[in-house]
């Protein structure tokens, strides 16, 4: 075996074994959401219902929808970072893209449910109907609501940013709403404990403004998703530094016809390179060699890279070293 096949199947194995510590680390981490929810659900409406909130009562009800969530980024994470096949030669990315989709869409949808039960609220109080003065053991219960999904939130958004998962992000955004609206409920219920009654109104109030930035949230995760789902290039960013990285490869002349998107974790590139017209077929594939290398160093060895190489026939090179 020579030393380049070697050095190539070392490299493939360490992508192997980052994938499945990556699989392991998001699934770990969905898990501990998962209970984390379970157990919250049961005591917000547990909360809810002695200490007199029908506020805590629907944050419990939240907390419940974060189960349908956990589920899919569970049923989604494996899958997602399988290794391609003959069925998924790209992989399967976009499961997790998907996923993302549908998770940002659930967060929207709840986000509908708690401001139509807020306008609500403040209908019936503007109509006469006084609202139920909560006690302090609801207090209690959202103050610890609040802690335990700010904690979540940041150990579940930090995992999925390292193991480069959106979808595991999505969730972790998820956790924050949960805890924004538990900081709706919790101004609500402070001020129907320690105000007057015509002051109750601010627990509806409070879940109206929060449901509005939980939408605003949700649906930027759904554009990013929607984007990868229709093969929307890398941004522009991302564009510069793969130029940046080509150009700066020994013995690549120039570069065109440079295409990328993105299929879940992994980033898919394609470009044609142009190098000197009298070295041979092996020289310029050593060249479209490093180029990868240097993508995959840059972009995770999971990336897909496609290179084709042209001779150099005197094209004009642009200022970013591309040429027409």
């Amino acid at each position: 075996m020579s030393k380049i096949e070697n050095k190539t199947m070392k490299s493939k194995a360490r992508g192997d074994m980052a994938e499945r510590e990556a699989v392991r680390r998001g699934r770990h981490v969905t898990w501990v959401g998962f209970w984390v929810n379970a157990l919250l659900g049961v005591i917000k409406v547990w909360g809810g219902i002695v200490g007199r909130s029908g506020a805590l009562v629907a944050d419990g009800l939240h907390s419940f929808s974060d189960f349908i969530t956990d589920a899919i980024v569970l049923a989604v994470v494996g899958i997602a970072r399988r290794k391609p096949d003959e069925a998924y030669q790209y992989g399967r990315g976009k499961y997790e893209t998907g996923a993302t989709l549908l998770v940002a869409v659930i967060l929207v949808i709840v986000a509908i449910g708690l401001f139509v039960d807020g306008v609500r609220n403040i209908i019936e109080w503007a109509h006469g109907t006084e609202l139920e003065q909560p006690s302090i053991l609801a207090l209690i219960i959202i103050l610890l609501s609040i802690g335990a999904k700010e904690w979540l939130f940041r150990y579940t958004r930090r995992v999925g940013r390292e193991i480069g998962s959106s979808v595991v992000v999505a969730n972790a955004w998820h956790h924050r709403s949960d805890a924004l609206s538990s900081v709706a409920t919790l101004v609500g219920v402070a001020g129907a404990v320690t105000l007057s009654p015509r002051w109750r109104v601010l627990d509806p109030l409070a879940v109206v403004v929060v449901s509005i930035f939980i939408v605003i949230v949700g649906i930027k995760m759904i554009i990013p998703a929607c984007k990868e789902l229709l093969e929307v290039s890398l941004p522009q960013k991302k564009i510069d530094e793969i130029k940046a990285i080509t150009a700066s490869t020994p013995r690549v002349i120039t570069f065109h016809h440079l295409r990328s998107r993105r299929n879940g974790s992994r980033y898919i590139i394609d470009m044609h390179i142009k190098v000197d017209p009298d070295i041979s077929v092996r020289k310029g594939h050593s060249i479209a060699s490093a180029v990868e290398r240097s993508l995959k160093k840059r972009f995770g060895t999971s990336s897909i890279v496609n290179i084709h190489v042209e001779p150099y026939r005197g094209e004009e090179i642009k200022p970013d070293g591309s040429c027409n």
